[in-house]
């Protein structure tokens, strides 16, 4: 039946590469993809796929589905597709659209012998807040059996790890006076800022090696002679954990109140953006789009370990269903995620047919799922372990 999944997928290849193609050549930010999200639920639409828009009050969220009418496992394809500012689509998230969805079209062609349901999840902005944050906390992901992606890279890589994080904001408010004339009769907010920055730098040392903690000092005043009454510090505090990581959050936030108690300004702290759990890989799903990549052609040792790549939202989808995020090549020079040289790369044909190749991975991987009902135990029983 892999070969009906193969013959699906290369039929449609022109029109899944036109799609891509298109939202590569049109960029959007997180929470502005219009164009992306419609052209993506056009496609799932032409396949017969049941499409809701707008997931969660999310204009340019979607949730397609496909029911074969026969039981069997819920089977989720992740689908992003915002890009970065300046850089366009610098991750290749045009790619891993039509990665998930070309994947989700191809397990279609075979679902009337394996049962079960497929559902595509269109997740806006992961770049910054990630929609699939709140999906999680609205319980979307609470029934899915398997949840699968994959993201462009140079090079193959097993799903790692990710680090969870929270991102917060400290306001300081102080009193202005004049810095040359009355500056004892200042408060100054951004000497509170400094202080953080100074209380955080110490704090490190006493951190576990997997710990991340880095800000920016977004408002600092806005005249050297004058005495900053409002300044503000915005980080990122990630471990590997999330346990850790809200113990590392409440250290900074000890941080930052004694900074204000020092200079005698008034605190205020809030979370920016979502908080992002780790990601949690499924090793058994894992071990098995690692098989199919195998079966595929791809050497074992072109695929390599995996690595922490940062925090991504799919860490909260991890927490409720089985989950692997592998790498998969589609340039074949050394250049990083989020520059230039990856960007343009990631838009010429070798990238577009890496991409069909990547789905075809994706579609075996959840066929092998389905159509083995023990392998769907051990990968349930190993999630069931791990998240006591």
């Amino acid at each position: 039946m892999k070969s009906a999944i193969a013959q699906t997928i290369d039929h449609n290849a022109d029109r899944f590469k036109a799609v891509s193609s298109f939202i590569g050549a049109n960029p959007e930010l997180g929470h502005e993809e219009f164009l992306a999200s419609a052209r993506l639920t056009e496609e799932l639409n032409h396949h017969g796929f049941h499409i809701e828009r707008g997931i969660l009050d999310i204009p340019t969220s979607f949730l397609a589905s496909y029911d074969s009418g026969k039981a069997g496992p819920v089977v989720a394809f992740l689908a992003e597709y915002d890009a970065l500012p300046d850089l366009g689509h610098a991750c290749g998230h045009h790619l891993i659209c039509m990665m998930s969805i070309g994947a989700a079209i191809g397990l279609k062609s075979v679902l009337a012998e394996t049962g079960g349901r497929i559902r595509v999840y269109g997740t806006p902005a992961e770049e910054t807040k990630g929609a699939k944050v709140p999906m999680a906390a609205a319980g979307l992901f609470k029934d899915v059996d398997i949840a699968l992606m994959a993201h462009p890279y140079y090079t193959y890589e097993r799903s790692g790890e990710s680090l969870a994080m929270d991102a917060i904001q400290y306001e300081f408010f102080g009193r202005s006076a004049h810095a040359a004339a009355q500056p004892y009769e200042g408060i100054n907010a951004l000497d509170a800022v400094l202080q953080l920055f100074n209380s955080v730098n110490a704090l490190r040392q006493q951190t576990k090696s997997d710990a991340r903690i880095h800000g920016i000092i977004s408002e600092g005043g806005k005249a050297p002679n004058i005495i900053p009454d409002y300044a503000v510090a915005q980080f990122y505090v990630r471990s590997a954990s999330r346990a850790y990581t809200n113990e590392l959050v409440q250290k900074v936030l000890h941080c930052a109140e004694g900074a204000a108690l020092q200079t005698g300004c008034t605190l205020k702290s809030s979370f920016y953006e979502y908080s992002y759990d780790e990601l949690r890989t499924n090793e058994t799903l894992s071990e098995v789009f690692n098989d199919q990549l195998l079966a595929m052609g791809i050497e074992p040792q072109a695929i390599e370990v995996g690595k922490d790549h940062g925090s991504l939202d799919l860490g909260n989808v991890s927490t409720q269903c089985p989950t692997i995020h592998p790498f998969v090549k589609v340039v074949n020079e050394k250049h990083m995620l989020h520059t230039k040289e990856f960007r343009d790369l990631a838009l010429q044909e070798p990238a577009l047919n890496a991409m069909i190749f990547a789905a075809k991975v994706l579609a075996n991987t959840a066929y092998e799922v389905l159509s083995t009902p023990e392998l769907l135990q051990k990968i349930k029983a190993e999630f069931a372990s791990a998240n006591k």
